[in-house]
C-alpha cells in the first residue's frame, strides 16, 4: 500500500462521517419541526372547542329560555314522591344509593357546588354534592348519555345553562350529566330529566310536605323547564338561603 493511499482512505472516512453527521442533524431537524407541529395542533384543539362553546352560547343568550330547545310538549307530565333527607350530611366521597334515576330529595355531602358554575360535561362532582344543591333550591336538568353522544343537542342544553349566569339566587339551576354508572336509565324515550326539591310551599316549615319533583323529556326544552322553575321556585326548597 503507498504512502498516497493512506491519506485518501482517511478522507473517504472522514466524508462518511460528514454525511453521517449531516443526515442526524436533517432527522433531528425533522423530528423537532414534526413534534413543533404536533405541539401547536394539540394548543389549537385544546383552544378551538372552548371558543366554538363561547360562540354557541353567546347565540342563545340573546333568545328566550322557552324558545331554546323543544317544545314543552316533548316532555312527560311532572310527578312527586315524599322526600327525606333534609340536613341528613354525609362526609364527601361516602357511598350514598340513591333510588331514583336521577336523584330529587335525599342524603347528601355535607357540601355543594358553587352557584357560578352552571354546566357540567364528563368532570361532573359526586351526586353527594348536587343533591345537596337541590337542598338549597336548584333545579337540575340531567342528560344522558344519548345527549351527550348527540353535538347538536349538547349545544342545547349549555344555551339553556347559558340562561341562567349569574349569581342572583333566581338563577339556581344547572345542568350535568346522567350515565350507566349512576344508576338505572331514564324511562324509555326520554333522555333528559329536570328535578327540584320541594318544601311544599316556599316557606313551609314542615318537613312532612316535602316532595322529590321529576319531569321527563325526550329532548332538553327551555319551555319545559321555564314553567316548572316557575311552578317550583328556588324559595320552594328545605334551605333556600344556602348559595
Amino acid at each position: 500500500m503507498s504512502k498516497q493511499e493512506k491519506p485518501d482512505r482517511r478522507a473517504v472516512v472522514h466524508e462518511i462521517r460528514n454525511s453521517q453527521k449531516s443526515a442526524d442533524r436533517r432527522k433531528g431537524g425533522m423530528i423537532i419541526g414534526v413534534s413543533v407541529a404536533l405541539g401547536l395542533l394539540i394548543i389549537v384543539a385544546a383552544a378551538w372547542k372552548p371558543v366554538t362553546d363561547a360562540l354557541s352560547t353567546r347565540e342563545f343568550k340573546a333568545k328566550e329560555l322557552s324558545t331554546i330547545g323543544a317544545p314543552a310538549s316533548s316532555c312527560q307530565d311532572v310527578t312527586t314522591a315524599p322526600a327525606s333527607g333534609m340536613m341528613d350530611h354525609v362526609e364527601p366521597g361516602t357511598e350514598i344509593p340513591y333510588e331514583e334515576s336521577p336523584p330529587a330529595f335525599g342524603t347528601h355531602y355535607d357540601s355543594w357546588e358553587p352557584m357560578d358554575r352552571k354546566f357540567y360535561g364528563e368532570d361532573r362532582p359526586d351526586l353527594g354534592f348536587l343533591v345537596h344543591n337541590l337542598e338549597h333550591g336548584y333545579t337540575i336538568l340531567w342528560y344522558d348519555e344519548t345527549i351527550a353522544d348527540d353535538a347538536e343537542q349538547m349545544e342545547v342544553v349549555r344555551g339553556i345553562a347559558a340562561k341562567f349566569d349569574g349569581d342572583d339566587m333566581r338563577n339556581k339551576f344547572k345542568a350535568a350529566p346522567w350515565t350507566s354508572e349512576d344508576g338505572e336509565p331514564f324511562p324509555d324515550g326520554q333522555h333528559v330529566a329536570m328535578t327540584h326539591w320541594s318544601a311544599g310551599g316556599a316557606g313551609e316549615s314542615d318537613t312532612s310536605k316535602q316532595v322529590g319533583v321529576w319531569q321527563y323529556c325526550s329532548e332538553p326544552s327551555g319551555e319545559a323547564l321555564e314553567t316548572l322553575m316557575t311552578e317550583y321556585p328556588y324559595m320552594d326548597s328545605p334551605e333556600p338561603g344556602g348559595g
